[in-house]
C-alpha cells in the first residue's frame, strides 16, 4: 500500500527551514494525497474500518525514508486524534475526525508535563468542576489549570487531547481526558521549544481554561487507560519511523561507497566498508522484523485464544522490543553511515547529517529506551 505511494512522496519538495510552516504544508499535502485517511476510521473519512497498526507502520516507514518531518506530520494526526477515535462520542468524532483525515484540522496529544514525563501519576494539571471553583457556574463544566510541555504541534494544532487530574487523590485512576480547541480562552501555547531537528514543539499553559461538559473525552477518570490505549496503537509506528530513517542512511551509505574513489578504487571495494555495510543491513532487517511483528500482534491479537491479560502483555512487550531495537539500531546505522561519509557526513545540509539529528529524539519520546527495557525485563521475570 505505502510502496504504491512512494513516487508521490519522493516528488514532494517542501522547504523545512521553518518547521511550523513546513508542518502545515505537509499536513495539507498529505491530506490531499490521501495519506491521512489512515489516521481515522472509515466511518469518518478514513481508508480502513479501524485504525490499523500495520498500515501506520508502512506509511511511517515510507515517509520517514524521504522526510522525517513529513512522517511527524502524518503521525501526529493519528496520535493527536487517536483518543477521539477510541473513546469519542458520535458528536466529537463527527466534529474532529473528518477534518483530521482531510488535513483541514491539525491534531495534538498533550500528556507530558515539566515534572511528569514517564511518571504519568505525577501529573499536576487539574480539571475541576466549574461549580467547585466558581459557585454559580454549571456543575457539568470544568476549569483547566496547569501546564503541558514537549507537546508536538503545540501552538500549531487546531485542537488538543489533554489529560488532567479530576481526582488528585487517585493517582493514575484520577486522570480524565478532554478535547481543548486551540482558541479556548485561558489556553496559552505561545512558548515554543526549539530542538536539534525540525519539530514544532511548545509548552501549553492553562489558566482558568473553561471547558464545557461536552469536552470530556471518554469516561470520567478514564484518561490514563485511554492514553495507554492510544499509545499502544502508535508505538510500533515509532519503530517504523526509525526503520525508515535507517533504511535511508543505509541507502546513502551504499551510494556514497560506490561513488567515492580513494587509493585507486572505490570505497566499496574495501573489505572494511563491505563489513560495515553488512552490519548495517543486518541491524535494519532485525529492526524491521520486530517492528512488523509488533504491528501484526496489535492488529491480530484479539484472535489469539488466550486470556486478555496474556494478550495485552505480549503486545506490550512486542511493541517495547520493536521501539527499543528499531530506534537504537537506527542510531547505530546512521552513525556508521555518517562515519563512512567522512567530513562530508558532518556538513550541514547533507542527508546523513540531518538524519543524525532527526533520529536522536526517537530514542526518548513515546517511551524512552530505558522505559522499554523495564517493560521487557519485567515480562521476562514473569513466571
Amino acid at each position: 500500500m505505502a510502496l504504491g505511494l512512494l513516487p508521490w512522496a519522493a516528488a514532494q519538495q517542501v522547504d523545512e527551514t521553518d518547521d511550523r510552516a513546513a508542518c502545515r504544508d505537509w499536513v495539507r499535502r498529505l491530506g490531499a494525497g490521501g495519506w491521512l485517511r489512515y489516521c481515522v476510521p472509515a466511518a469518518h473519512g478514513g481508508a480502513l474500518p479501524a485504525l490499523d497498526s500495520r498500515a501506520l507502520v508502512l506509511l511511517r516507514e515510507t515517509l520517514a525514508y524521504h522526510s522525517p518531518l513529513a512522517d511527524f506530520a502524518c503521525a501526529m494526526q493519528g496520535l493527536g486524534s487517536g483518543a477521539i477515535t477510541l473513546a469519542g462520542n458520535p458528536a466529537q468524532q463527527a466534529r474532529y475526525l473528518p477534518g483530521v483525515a482531510s488535513g483541514r484540522l491539525i491534531a495534538a496529544f498533550a500528556l507530558s508535563e515539566p515534572e511528569a514525563g514517564s511518571d504519568v501519576a505525577a501529573m499536576q494539571t487539574m480539571a475541576r468542576s466549574a461549580e467547585e471553583t466558581n459557585p454559580g457556574d454549571r456543575p457539568d463544566s470544568y476549569s483547566l489549570a496547569g501546564s503541558k510541555t514537549w507537546i508536538s504541534n503545540g501552538g500549531l494544532a487546531d485542537f488538543y487531547c489533554v489529560f488532567a487530574k479530576t481526582d488528585p487523590t487517585a493517582g493514575t485512576r484520577g486522570i480524565s481526558a478532554f478535547i481543548v480547541d486551540a482558541d479556548t480562552p485561558g489556553l496559552d501555547a505561545t512558548q515554543h521549544l526549539h530542538v536539534m531537528a525540525p519539530h514544532p514543539l511548545a509548552t501549553l499553559r492553562f489558566a482558568d481554561c473553561r471547558l464545557p461538559a461536552s469536552a470530556l473525552l471518554g469516561p470520567l477518570h478514564g484518561g490514563f487507560k485511554l492514553a495507554l490505549r492510544t499509545l499502544d496503537i502508535f508505538r510500533a509506528s515509532v519503530a517504523a519511523a526509525a526503520l525508515g530513517m535507517a533504511r535511508r542512511a543505509l541507502a546513502e551509505a551504499v551510494q556514497h561507497a560506490r561513488q567515492r574513489r580513494m587509493f585507486g578504487q572505490t570505497l566499496a571495494d574495501f573489505q572494511l566498508t563491505q563489513a560495515r555495510l553488512g552490519e548495517m543491513a543486518a541491524l535494519v532487517d532485525s529492526a524491521a522484523l520486530l517492528t512488523y511483528r509488533a504491528a501484526w500482534l496489535r492488529d491480530e491479537g484479539e484472535k489469539h485464544q488466550r486470556s486478555v491479560a496474556a494478550e495485552l502483555r505480549e503486545r506490550s512487550v512486542a511493541a517495547a522490543m520493536a521501539k527499543m531495537t528499531a530506534t537504537e539500531n537506527a542510531q547505530r546505522v546512521i552513525d556508521m553511515a555518517l562515519q563512512l561519509h567522512g567530513g562530508r557526513g558532518v556538513e550541514r545540509g547533507s542527508k546523513v547529517e540531518a538524519l543524525y539529528r532527526d533520529i536522536r529524539a526517537l530514542r526518548i519520546y513515546e517511551g524512552a529506551t530505558e522505559v522499554q527495557q523495564l517493560i521487557i525485563g519485567k515480562a521476562v521475570l514473569q513466571p
